[in-house]
């Protein structure tokens, strides 16, 4: 069992939110439910969670804060959030897990059995987050958080050369031989990468396009990486090459 803490201001999204947990999640004890940040901080102390449901704007300390004010965190964390879409990419690039209110049932069934896969939470994931969300000029981040089987890796994206698919995980291969394995597939990484400077071009692959250093035309054709590695280029998805570089 998931020893759970739910943290909102908002009494009807608490209940609402423990009651679809009760109904859908049977792995999930909820240990307690607070609607304010101050009650909550105290139930952490208490009960020590494996995981913890919490929004962000609250009154008297902020999701933010209330996690500051906590030595280390030990618990997997869901943000229960209303922010708009540009800030959803926030929390992409920095792979802490949300559920946008009004929270979709599937949505808060699959992010549950994420948390039964991954490790706890790391405060440098929250810190990056916080660091996308309060940007001035809200722009995207320059890395990206990996989860993988030991921790969490903070990468730059001009870092990454390319991404491979590896069934539902995606294996990301960056500048001096290193490679992650993500819990994600490779579409939901696509979706993610592809305003950066990234391009699918192949069904398995998605290169940094400032990593390519030759294509190769013919039947087979293939582009050499800037790490030597060679990538195929599947005729499907040629032209999106000729449409970003114009000359192939």
């Amino acid at each position: 069992m998931l020893r759970t803490l739910i943290i909102d201001d908002e009494p009807n999204a608490v209940g609402l939110l423990a009651l679809r947990l009760a109904q859908h999640c049977p792995q999930i004890e909820v240990v307690e439910t607070c609607t304010s940040s101050v009650a909550g901080l105290q139930a952490m102390f208490n009960h020590q969670p494996d995981l913890l449901f919490l929004d962000i704007e609250m009154p008297q300390m902020n999701g933010f804060q209330l996690l500051e004010a906590v030595s280390h965190l030990s618990f997997s964390l869901v943000f229960v959030t209303a922010y708009d879409r540009f800030a959803l990419k926030a929390f992409r690039y920095s792979a802490v897990d949300y559920l946008l209110k009004p929270i979709d049932t599937q949505e808060l069934i699959q992010a549950v059995n994420r948390v039964e896969k991954q490790r706890s939470t790391t405060t440098e994931q929250v810190t990056h987050l916080r660091q996308q969300l309060t940007e001035p000029a809200r722009a995207l981040p320059d890395t990206i958080a990996l989860p993988y089987q030991n921790g969490v890796a903070f990468v730059a994206l001009t870092d990454i050369i390319y991404c491979e698919s590896d069934d539902n995980y995606t294996k990301f291969h960056v500048v001096g031989g290193q490679h992650y394995l993500v819990t994600k597939p490779l579409k939901d990484i696509q979706e993610l990468l592809e305003e950066r400077n990234f391009l699918r071009i192949h069904r398995q692959y998605i290169v940094n396009l400032n990593q390519i250093k030759k294509f190769v035309r013919g039947e087979g054709s293939y582009l050499l990486m800037a790490g030597g590695q060679s990538i195929p280029v599947s005729r499907s998805y040629k032209d999106r090459l000729t449409e970003r570089f114009g000359w192939l």
